[in-house]
């Protein structure tokens, strides 16, 4: 058979590229003759990989970049090289994005050749499932470790499994399986795994083929199936599960042959929600209150793996409040699908941790409405409803209301532009100390929804109010000074006397408070407008209004403190118990104790200086 001289020279071309030199030559006129080219000029964007089909890209001349939708860097590939491929392996929808960084020109294989291609030749079909599980494995890591492929299998399945024996019929297991609610159960002889039995099975290998109840398990079984060991990542499971087309893997317990569990696509979908990414993109998605209350419940998970990832204190309070600032921003669109457009813009406001953005597993509601002083007094029934809607969106989400009614629910926190300006020129040009003490949060305030102008407006007037004013900042400090780390004279911990955590270390009142209210009263007496905690303590630094060994203190004993906290709240939430943040000093490591002690110390000191600086004449 004879073919074109065009199709000639591809065929040349694919005979010098790995894997297509592995192809005998009927494979390989095959993959030839299916080719279609395509052209593209530099500065472009190959859309190729975004509207069609899914298809094989072989580079022949120039070079290309792939993005995923969120803008990371996936790969680039100059010429031989290939894209496109992870799709027509997994089956999962197009996502990345192509760029053309020089002019160049396409091969292109459709699906259907390209999988006759792989079922017909197993050095082709390795060479793309490797090039797969590397980039798999490149993007752990590079990617943050709480990305859920860098997570292990016993991370993601839950313990137990349900198991029959060889001399059972088909009956005895499809009562078992719906007795035990699972789709599917291992097949044993005596302790040793021999074949495993899911629904599909049920449906294909009896019931299509007429096969009776009394049909042994063993004739209907996938004998020796393949097993993955606890220790394993995700995404080496994943890998088998798609090289091989299965949607269940036998679990074993570490090196030995003891079964653990089985994992099953819908354990890794159930891993996938625990993803930031994830979960934020479906909260975009939701409709109604109910629909993000069910998202909502994937939240411990997020906050779970994070900690067990080792990430650091700030990015799982930022990652954390980044999610709830999702569900605000959703409930307001919300919002304002049901009521209609707001009759004059306005900002929603978040304060206390939410604004700093260190929120972790225990988060109540501390926010706001700011509104344009055109606003009428008829207006207010809109942004009456408007603010209830949010608020007790956010409280069936478990962000619940705030016991001290800080929301913008509450009328007295939905005003305008002139009263907020009135209300913090009033707290900070004439001090109270017990109203400060309830009005703190206030300065650690972020817009996370509306217009970005009047939230603008309103903190350049509390900055430059609070900037050197030296009556305001004495009270401040004042109050910053009554939450002392729990630390003895002998530098023994004290511990809580009464309430339901007598003989705990509360991390958070006399841990974390203590720096994040003196790294507030530091900023605002520059006129700093970060919230942030961290921020502030490398700003303060960095203008020297604190020497870089205080800051680097202070910053070193925060992340130690905050993330003890979560290791906490993080086996609380392992236990299926309410996270808190009480800590037994006597569960703690000798060397932890030590620690947190310095750190204690380190707060210590860093109060005296404070009391030095801002009180000294006044108080």
């Amino acid at each position: 058979m004879t073919i074109s001289v065009e199709v000639q020279e591809i065929k040349d071309y694919l005979a010098a590229c790995v894997p297509f030199d592995q192809l005998p030559e009927n494979l390989l006129a095959k993959a030839a003759k299916s080719i279609q080219i395509s052209y593209y000029r530099k500065g472009s964007q190959a859309s190729v990989l975004n509207y069609q089909k899914p298809q094989l890209y072989i580079v022949r001349t120039g070079a290309f970049e792939v993005r995923s939708e969120e803008g990371d860097l996936v790969d680039r590939v100059a010429e031989g090289g290939y894209f496109g491929y992870p799709s027509l392996l997994t089956g999962d929808a197009i996502s990345n994005r192509v760029a053309v960084i020089e002019d160049g020109l396409l091969y292109q294989i459709d699906e259907e050749t390209f999988s006759y291609l792989r079922s017909h030749n197993r050095p082709f079909e390795r060479f793309f499932h490797q090039a797969h599980a590397k980039r798999l494995k490149q993007a752990v890591l590079t990617r943050n470790q709480d990305h859920q492929l860098a997570r292990r299998v016993r991370d993601v399945i839950t313990p137990g499994v349900v198991t029959i024996d060889k001399s059972a019929n088909v009956a005895d297991a499809a009562r078992m399986m719906t007795e035990q609610r699972v789709s599917s159960i291992l097949v044993m002889d005596q302790e040793e795994l021999i074949g495993i039995i899911t629904d599909r099975d049920m449906r294909s290998r009896v019931l299509a083929q007429g096969k009776g109840s009394d049909t042994p398990v063993t004739a209907i079984m996938t004998p020796n199936p393949i097993t993955v060991s606890v220790q394993d990542f995700v995404f080496e499971a994943t890998m088998l599960m798609t090289e091989h087309n299965i949607h269940y893997l036998p679990v074993v317990a570490d090196s030995t042959d003891r079964i653990f569990g089985v994992l099953s696509t819908t354990d890794l979908v159930k891993a996938q929600k625990s993803d930031p990414v994830y979960l934020i993109s479906e909260i975009s998605r939701q409709e109604d209150i109910s629909g993000l209350k069910e998202v909502s419940r994937d939240i411990p998970m997020l906050l779970r793996n994070l900690i067990e990832a080792d990430a650091k204190a700030d990015e799982i309070g930022r990652i954390i409040t980044s999610v709830s600032d999702a569900f605000t921003k959703q409930l307001i669109l919300q919002a304002q699908e049901k009521l209609g457009k707001a009759p004059v813009p306005f900002a929603w406001l978040a304060f206390g941790s939410q604004g700093r953005q260190d929120q972790t597993a225990i988060s109540d509601q501390d926010n706001a409405l700011l509104i344009d002083d055109s606003a009428k007094p008829e207006h207010d029934q809109y942004f009456s409803e408007f603010a209830d809607y949010v608020c007790t969106g956010l409280d069936a989400c478990g962000y619940v209301f705030c016991p001290g009614e800080i929301m913008a629910k509450t009328p007295r926190w939905r005003q305008s532009l002139r009263v907020w300006k009135d209300r913090f020129q009033s707290w900070i040009n004439e001090p109270d100390s017990k109203a400060l003490m309830h009005t703190s949060i206030f300065f650690d305030m972020r817009r996370v929804y509306g217009e970005q102008s009047l939230f603008d407006r309103l903190h350049k007037v509390v900055c430059d109010c609070a900037k050197g004013n030296d009556i305001f900042l004495a009270y401040l400090t004042q109050n910053a000074l009554k939450t002392t780390p729990p630390l003895g004279f002998f530098k023994t911990f004290v511990l809580e006397r009464d309430g339901d955590h007598i003989n705990t270390l509360d991390l958070k009142h006399r841990g974390v408070v203590p720096i994040i209210d003196l790294a507030r009263v530091y900023a605002l007496s520059v006129g700093m407008e970060r919230v942030n905690t961290i921020e502030r303590l490398q700003a303060l630094a960095e203008d020297r209004v604190i020497t870089r060994k205080d800051a680097r203190n202070l910053l070193d004993a925060y992340e130690f403190i905050s993330h003890q906290r979560l290791l906490h709240q993080g086996n609380k939430l392992a236990r299926s118990e309410k996270p808190d943040n009480y800590l037994i000093p006597d569960e703690m490591s000798d060397l932890v104790r030590h620690q947190l002690k310095d750190a204690f110390e380190v707060v210590n000191q860093a109060q005296s200086a404070l009391r030095l600086k801002f009180t000294r004449g006044f108080m």
